[in-house]
C-alpha cells in the first residue's frame, strides 16, 4: 500500500473539532493517533511538547541504517566488529543484544538486536558501520530531523539514554515511524518479529500488543526513568479497495502494561468511531480541462495519489469536494505538477482534508501557430 504523501509528511492534518468523536481518556504524558491513509490526526495530547524519547530514539537510527542498506554502503550480510564502546552499553543498565568484542555479528543480526531486542549495543555497533563514529552518525541524525522540519527533535545519542539536550515530541516521532514504513517498506517486517534469539539469548519483542492484535504489526517500545514507559504502534486492517493504518504515540506511561493498553484503547477508539472513505483512486483522473497553448487541447487533473479521507462513523455519504484550480491553465504542464486543491468537507462546511490538484499526465507546447491563436483567444476571453 502506497500511503498518501499531501503537501509534505510532516503536515499531519487536523481535524476541525465540531461535532467529531472524543477519544477516551488516555492516561499517559503525550499521545498522538494518526489515520496514515488521509494523513489525519484523529485525536492528540501535547503532541508538540518536548520528550524524551527512551528507545524510540532507534527509529532514526534504524531509518539511517536502512538508507545505508538502500544505497549499498551496508549489505544485511556483511560482518561488523563489536567495539569496546559498543560492549560498553553492558555498564549502562539498559537493553542490550549482549554482543562483544570477540564477535562478528551481521548487519541483519544486529537490526534484529537492536529492533526486536532493543539492544543499546547493537545501536551503537551499526552507527559505527555506517558512519564510522558514533559522533558522526548523530550528526547525521540531526541533518534528518532538520531536512524532514522536526522543530522538536534534537539527538544526542544513537540509543535513547538519558541525556541532556536529547529530546523530540510525539508528532515528531510519528513522522519518523511514517517514513520507515513509507520509504523502506522491505524492511518494516522486522518490526513484528516477536522473538529474536542471539547468541543463545532468546528476548520477547518489548511490544506486547504483538501478541494481543492480529492488526498490529509494529513498531517500538522505549523506557528510561525519565521518559516513562512508551510505545508507537502501528496497526493495519482491509477495507473496500484496500488498507486501512492507523498510527498511535503514547509517551510518559507509567508502565509496560500501561503503555501497551494506552494504545490499544487509542487504536480501537480509532477503528470504532471513525471510517476511512477512498474519494478517489491513484492515478484516475477528477476532472478534465481545456489547456492554451498546448499539444494538447485538454489536462487531466487529480490527486496526488489514492484520496482517503477519514471521518466519523456513518459520516462518509455525507462529503462534499471542492476542486479549485488556475485558470486559464498554460502548457507546458508536467506530470505531478500542482494547479490547484482538492478540499473536502462535511455537509455542514467542516474542513476535511486538504490536498494538491496536480496534472496526471504531461502537456507540452504546442507549434509557434497553435501558441499564436491561442494568445489570440486568450485575449479576446
Amino acid at each position: 500500500m502506497r500511503l498518501l504523501l499531501a503537501l509534505a509528511l510532516l503536515a499531519f492534518t487536523s481535524l476541525a473539532q465540531a461535532q467529531l468523536p472524543q477519544p477516551p481518556e488516555i492516561a499517559a504524558r503525550q499521545y498522538l493517533l494518526i489515520d496514515l491513509n488521509s494523513q489525519q490526526v484523529l485525536a492528540e495530547r501535547d503532541a508538540d511538547a518536548q520528550a524524551e524519547p527512551a528507545s524510540l530514539t532507534k527509529l532514526m537510527t534504524a531509518y539511517l541504517v536502512f538508507n545505508a542498506l538502500r544505497d549499498k554502503k551496508l549489505a544485511l550480510d556483511q560482518k561488523l566488529p563489536v567495539s569496546a564502546r559498543a560492549w560498553a552499553q553492558r555498564k549502562g543498565g539498559g537493553s542490550l543484544m549482549f554482543i562483544d568484542t570477540t564477535m562478528t555479528p551481521t548487519v541483519n543480526e544486529l537490526l534484529h538486536g537492536m529492533i526486536v531486542q532493543s539492544g543499546n549495543d547493537a545501536s551503537i555497533a551499526l552507527a559505527e558501520g555506517v558512519s564510522g563514529t558514533v559522533e558522526n552518525f548523530v550528526a547525521a541524525m540531526n541533518r534528518q530531523a532538520q531536512a524532514w522540519g522536526l522543530k522538536n527533535t534534537q539527538f544526542r545519542n544513537v540509543e535513547g539514554l538519558t541525556e541532556a539536550g536529547h529530546f523530540t515530541s510525539a508528532r515528531d516521532v510519528a513522522t519518523v515511524a511514517l517514513r520507515i514504513i513509507e520509504d523502506h517498506p522491505n524492511f518494516y517486517p522486522i518490526y513484528s518479529v516477536r522473538q529474536y534469539t542471539y547468541n543463545n539469548i532468546k528476548q520477547d519483542n518489548r511490544n506486547m500488543l504483538l501478541g494481543r492484535d492480529p492488526s498490529i504489526d509494529g513498531m517500538k517500545t522505549g523506557f528510561t526513568d525519565a521518559a516513562g514507559y512508551c510505545l508507537v504502534a502501528s496497526a493495519v486492517r482491509d477495507i473496500p479497495g484496500g488498507k486501512r493504518r492507523l498510527l498511535s504515540v503514547v509517551l510518559g506511561t507509567a508502565s509496560k502494561e500501561a503503555r501497551a493498553s494506552e494504545s490499544q484503547k487509542l487504536l480501537n477508539w480509532g477503528w470504532q468511531a471513525w471510517d476511512a472513505v477512498r474519494l478517489f483512486e491513484a492515478g484516475k483522473a477528477i476532472a478534465t480541462v481545456p489547456v492554451w497553448k498546448g499539444d494538447k487541447p485538454e489536462a487531466k487533473l487529480g490527486a496526488p495519489g489514492a484520496l482517503f479521507v477519514t471521518v466519523p462513523k456513518g459520516e462518509g455519504d455525507k462529503l462534499k469536494t471542492l476542486v479549485e484550480r488556475t485558470d486559464p491553465l498554460l502548457a507546458p504542464l508536467s506530470a505531478g505538477q500542482r494547479v490547484g486543491t482538492i478540499k473536502v468537507t462535511t455537509a455542514a462546511g467542516t474542513a476535511v482534508s486538504s490536498v494538491p490538484l496536480v496534472v496526471q499526465e504531461p502537456v507540452g507546447l504546442a507549434g509557434i501557430f497553435g501558441r499564436a491563436w491561442d494568445s489570440i483567444r486568450l485575449w479576446i476571453k
